[in-house]
């Protein structure tokens, strides 16, 4: 049997709502259909999800097992996958047509680069699409240069496409990470090989309640943010096992500094669970122009240093007055 050129791996669990409209944006991408292989892993649903699934006959690969989590369920794909790049897609996001033939342009030019990212449009859920957040579009070897390792961004699922054979070093993943399996395969890829930044918008992602980096602290939702928290703890632990096996000293003050941006968001989800000192609260703010200034702005540096300040001065909970007035002279210089 020919091999195709892509595996598409979409990992659900009780997404069916959603989960057709993923599977047909990855079946309409332009290339013949003996070119890409749709393999969806149902990770144990018990909603309708196979019923959905069921509507596509041959033109998927549905493999369901025992309910085990995001790494559980790649590790199954990626086992299964037969395509010369893998394409992770979530269920509940989709792509624009042509993103395939995007990826597959960018890593033919780029034929030592191990994965390629993209741009994501935020799709809300009151239907309106809006350009998402922070994007750096930083192409090489990451490990090469300090100021690559540090700007270097954690992407979403949906926008990542891997080379197979560059995957053989980090897998399996391990199967703790129920989710943040993806975090821990952007994080190591830079260690083995370059990437490949493309930017341009080639899909969606769909914002929801159910989004576990789209959650805001407190009340009902601490569980999320301290499942969160623990899933991003493993993460690094494991993070540091597989750099530390493969040579690296996670001490080196280049190497420190990049597994810090993790610990940084670990600070903010425990402060949305409890709120820090003053002290505490300005130490944290600080910390970010002192690690990351040199691929700041001046004039962002100086505002991260303002904006420290205020936090000591207003506490966690009133830093919003001092961002309101800010937003609101921006705009006032911005209408000038």
């Amino acid at each position: 049997m020919t091999e195709p050129l892509f595996t598409v791996l979409i990992d659900t669990y009780n997404y069916g709502q959603f989960i057709e409209e993923a599977v047909r944006s990855a079946l309409e991408q332009g290339f013949p259909a003996e070119c890409v292989e749709v393999l969806v892993v149902d990770d144990g649903s018990t909603d309708d999800t196979a019923e959905r699934l069921g509507k596509f006959g041959d033109k998927i690969r549905y493999l369901r097992k025992e309910n085990g989590g995001q790494a559980s369920a790649f590790n199954l794909g990626l086992a299964q996958a037969r395509g010369k790049f893998v394409a992770l897609l979530d269920a509940d996001d989709a792509w624009l047509p042509g993103k395939l033939k995007r990826m597959h342009r960018a890593l033919m030019e780029q034929p030592e680069a191990g994965m390629a990212y993209h741009r994501l449009y935020e799709w809300k859920e009151d239907g309106s699409v809006g350009e998402g957040g922070h994007f750096a579009a930083i192409s090489g070897r990451m490990t090469e240069s300090r100021r690559a390792l540090l700007s270097y961004p954690m992407m979403q699922t949906s926008c990542l496409v891997f080379r197979r054979a560059a995957l053989a070093d980090l897998l399996p993943i391990p199967e703790g990470l129920r989710t943040q399996a993806d975090a821990y395969l952007t994080a190591l890829i830079i260690f083995i090989c370059p990437v490949a930044a493309v930017d341009e918008f080639l899909g969606t992602y769909r914002v929801h309640g159910g989004n576990l980096f789209h959650v805001q602290g407190g009340g009902t939702n601490a569980r999320q943010l301290e499942n969160r928290i623990a899933m991003r703890e493993l993460l690094v632990r494991e993070v540091r096992k597989w750099l530390r096996k493969h040579g690296r000293d996670t001490e080196a003050p280049e190497i420190a500094d990049y597994l810090k941006q993790w610990r940084k968001m670990q600070e903010v989800d425990r402060f949305a669970l409890r709120a820090p000192g003053r002290w505490e609260y300005f130490l944290h703010l600080a910390e970010y122009p002192r690690v990351y200034g040199e691929w700041m702005s001046q004039r962002h540096v100086a505002f991260s240093y303002l904006r420290a300040l205020a936090g000591l001065a207003l506490g966690y909970r009133g830093i919003y007055r001092f961002d309101r007035a800010y937003e609101r002279r921006r705009r006032a210089k911005a209408s000038e």
